[in-house]
């Protein structure tokens, strides 16, 4: 194997690895083609449940706050289901979510067309939102194992992993409310929990790219993932980035409806999406010199700075300029937060881990998407775009005030360049 940049060994060029080297990994289509089905619907759920109780309720505050339920729900237990996934395998995890998902989907279904108590609603969403399977997460945790040997991959893998997941938002949403508009609400959601359970099964099926399980000593107690304090700093980081997603998704179709072109809203949110997922193909492929933690730093300032003109921006053509700005930002903050999490947690954690994060960004959008419609109502849609600039801004706060959590206990130590990224080994990875 060719030597690897180190800190004692700066001279050496970083490694630039490719996508196409990246997809040829052993097996590593195998997990990816059932993950991308069983990721799909993951953005179709709330937008469903919005559709579907609106059209059985007629009442958009109660569509918003049974899908709130939902998302709320999906980020506190998420973690959980990615914990037990460390201990128990992904399979022994994924099979039972998915069927109690559907089930849960289905309840909701036929209560909202039988037109049942409002409250029951609640009761259903929340299942729902809390079994939605962590593929994402589940999806790193492959990557991590399968590139023990070839750490420079794991920022390439995890870029990949940025724009499906830019993608599969940008997707879902669009096949939702086809499906609601020209078959029936109802039908959007049969058609998430169908993808969902078919997608989670044949990746549960997967077994051989699977990380191992990692059960506790006997009498051990195991310690969460947020036992690191650098997990806990990133986690209230990636809350102000879902601040970012929830807000602008609210604020663009605001400002939208309010200048008569509520029509575009869709294509402003899909240049600002798109700058994402440029950004993210973009980064994958550069060989970076600086640190994972300076690079964290650097891109959330960016998203700040790219969020703070949106309030100013005069019509939709400027607001898709300042949005696309923006949205450059977001895929390298995501990744570049993936790979400092995976060095700051220890192996049998980290599903666990890549589930906080995740989780992180679906309550930071329940809660920037409420503030920003309320903001709305209040005094029109220019206001709900200061909430992206509060959110990104308190998490850029914490990240300068904090940054040195991010480094890890005992990384100076045992420190290698991760493709040019001074990071802790991934074969002694450091124990939050």
């Amino acid at each position: 194997m060719a030597a690897r940049p180190t800190v004692d060994n700066p001279t050496e060029a970083p490694t630039r690895v490719g996508y196409t080297a990246l997809l040829r990994t052993p097996g590593a289509l195998t997990f990816l083609l059932p993950a991308f089905v069983a990721r799909l619907p993951y953005a179709m759920l709330s937008l469903g449940i919005v559709l579907l109780v609106l059209d059985t309720n007629g009442s958009y505050g109660i569509a918003g706050a049974v899908a709130a339920t939902a998302a709320t729900a999906q980020a506190l237990v998420g973690p959980q289901t990615g914990r037990l996934a460390d201990r128990l395998g992904q399979a022994a995890v994924l099979v039972p979510v998915v069927l109690v998902h559907a089930v849960s989907v289905g309840a909701l279904i036929a209560l909202a067309l039988g037109h049942a108590p409002v409250w029951t609603l609640f009761l259903a969403a929340a299942p729902a939102g809390a079994s939605v399977p962590q593929i994402g997460a589940m999806v790193r945790a492959r990557w991590v194992t399968k590139l023990a040997d070839r750490p420079a991959h794991l920022t390439t893998a995890f870029a990949f992993e940025s724009v499906t997941d830019e993608f599969t938002f940008v997707v879902g949403p669009v096949l939702a409310g086809a499906i609601a508009t020209t078959v029936a609400p109802a039908a959007a959601l049969v058609t998430e929990a169908a993808l969902t359970v078919l997608g989670g099964l044949l990746f549960a099926g997967q077994r051989a790219t699977a990380p191992a399980r990692h059960l506790p000593e006997p009498g051990a107690k195991r310690a969460s993932a947020l036992a690191s304090p650098g997990v806990r700093l990133l986690v209230g980081a990636f809350l102000g980035v879902g601040s970012v997603f929830g807000a602008m998704q609210v604020s663009v179709t605001a400002f939208a409806e309010h200048a008569g072109q509520g029509d575009l809203s869709g294509v402003v949110y899909g240049v600002f999406a798109g700058g994402s997922m440029l950004a993210g193909v973009l980064y994958g492929l550069i060989a970076w010199r600086r640190s994972p933690q300076q690079r964290m730093l650097a891109s959330y300032g960016l998203l700040v700075l790219g969020c703070s003109t949106l309030w100013a921006m005069p019509d939709l053509t400027a607001l898709a300029i300042a949005g696309l700005v923006c949205g450059l930002a977001i895929a390298p903050t995501l990744i570049t937060g993936y790979t400092l999490v995976e060095a700051l947690v220890a192996d049998g954690a980290k599903t666990e881990a890549f589930t906080w994060l995740t989780g992180a960004i679906g309550l930071g959008l329940a809660v920037g998407s409420t503030v920003a419609g309320q903001l709305i109502d209040m005094s029109g849609p220019s206001l709900g775009f200061l909430v992206p600039v509060a959110g990104a801004g308190a998490g850029l706060v914490a990240l300068v005030t904090l940054r040195r959590l991010l480094a890890g206990p005992g990384a100076a130590s045992r420190t290698v360049a991760r493709g040019g990224d001074a990071a802790p080994a991934v074969a002694e990875p450091a124990a939050g």
